[in-house]
């Protein structure tokens, strides 16, 4: 078994038009959401062996505010990667890690969930998934194989699901 995290980068700074995408921040509600899910990926229990991470301003400052004392390996193909290129840089740069931890962007994460999850392992986790995989989401799958160039469609199970209004209903969408 293997196990996968999914880190979506927080809410970033729509103010800094005079930046392209991929040099857009965090904004204050950004940041503080990256501190308390970082707390979370901490607290949570799985030891992750490597963090692979899309290189843009947002993920890099998400993955600062989080301090997740796990050095990144970069990788630009996980900026606005679609599934298949999610899948291709798991099987990668998965290496002989156990647990792997991605940080990156939506849509392909939020994606993710349906391309992992078969149909006889929905479960209410699932369902809150599936419905939005906001800013600064975090998910784990349980992965039914033993090797990364094993992944494949449905081979997981999602475990667990947090996001930062979970932690802190000020963070909300009705704030």
């Amino acid at each position: 078994m293997k196990v996968l995290g999914l880190l979506r980068h927080a809410k970033s700074d729509w103010g800094q038009s005079d930046k392209r995408d991929f040099d857009r921040g965090l904004n204050a509600r950004g940041r503080k959401g990256a501190g308390l899910i970082g707390k979370h990926i901490r607290d949570h229990g799985v030891k992750w062996d490597k963090l692979v991470a899309s290189p843009a301003e947002r993920v890099r400052i998400t993955l600062e505010e989080a301090a997740l004392d796990l050095e990144p390996e970069w990788d630009r193909r996980l900026y606005l990667a679609s599934t298949d290129t999610i899948f291709d840089v798991i099987r990668e740069d998965g290496g002989d890690a156990d647990a792997l931890l991605l940080a990156g962007h939506n849509p392909g994460f939020g994606d993710m969930v349906f391309e992992l999850v078969s149909p006889k392992n929905e479960n209410d986790l699932f369902d809150e998934a599936k419905v939005k995989f906001p800013t600064a989401a975090f998910a784990v799958f349980e992965l039914d194989i033993d090797d990364w160039e094993d992944l494949a469609e449905g081979c997981g199970k999602l475990v667990h699901f947090a996001r930062p209004r979970d932690l802190d209903p000020e963070l909300g969408p009705e704030h």
